[in-house]
């Protein structure tokens, strides 16, 4: 299954990823960076399994972070 990979200490807190897919991702009230959400955290590295019915959407959220902070595998 695919994997996002979001190093969300580098966030700049663009808030696009929140609205091109509002359903796996939110924008942190306390700093203003982007949350994914059911991940799991390595140090500062944020994991999560996704479906397949979402990758081509994820793949263009990766391509529209403008800090390119967003990978999937």
């Amino acid at each position: 299954m695919p994997k996002i990979i979001h190093y969300r200490n580098k966030c700049i807190g663009c808030n696009i990823c929140f609205e091109l897919q509002p359903e796996i991702w939110r924008m942190s009230k306390k700093d203003g960076k982007a949350t994914l959400i059911k991940s799991l955290a390595k140090k500062d590295v944020f994991i999560s399994t996704i479906n397949e019915s979402i990758l081509y959407q994820s793949q263009e959220v990766a391509k529209a972070c403008p800090a390119k902070i967003i990978k999937i595998i």
